[in-house]
């Protein structure tokens, strides 16, 4: 815990790269039934969307953010548990194809009363080439060692 707790205020840890490809997108649709042509024809979305090709689903976005997390911050625990969310936007199209990122901030760390740690991380998720983020979040886990 007095490691996560050192994070609280400092510098962003940033994640690698991870590109969003077609079949992860087409994939997401198939789990989500959420088969908007946005997403999966990318004719249509060529020619009809403001985007100019389909782009991922903000909850496939938002979906990547325990992955890249586990890839930025390597914790020795006896289990971790995604607790939930306190806000979310998605503030810029991921088009498929594309590569993003994680910027993982500590924003606060305490004991759960249970034996746990509750971290609430502050989370932009970048896209490459695009100065605005694709997804803003405060993303909360729960660590017990």
């Amino acid at each position: 815990m007095a490691a996560l707790r050192a994070l609280a205020g400092g510098a962003p840890i940033v994640s690698g790269w991870t590109t969003v490809g077609e079949p992860q997108v087409l994939g997401f649709a198939d789990a989500t039934g959420d088969h908007q042509w946005i997403h999966v024809d990318a004719e249509r979305a060529r020619r009809e969307s403001p985007f100019g090709g389909p782009i991922a689903h903000g909850f496939l976005t938002l979906s990547l953010i325990p992955a890249l997390l586990v890839q930025t911050v390597q914790m020795r625990q006896r289990m971790g548990v995604n607790y939930g969310l306190n806000r979310v936007r998605f503030t810029a199209p991921v088009p498929v194809g594309s590569k993003v990122r994680a910027r993982f901030g500590v924003k606060e760390a305490g004991e759960t009363g249970d034996g746990g740690v509750q971290v609430i991380w502050d989370v932009n998720i970048e896209c490459e080439g695009n100065e605005r983020p694709a997804c803003v979040a405060e993303f909360i886990t729960r660590h017990y060692f």
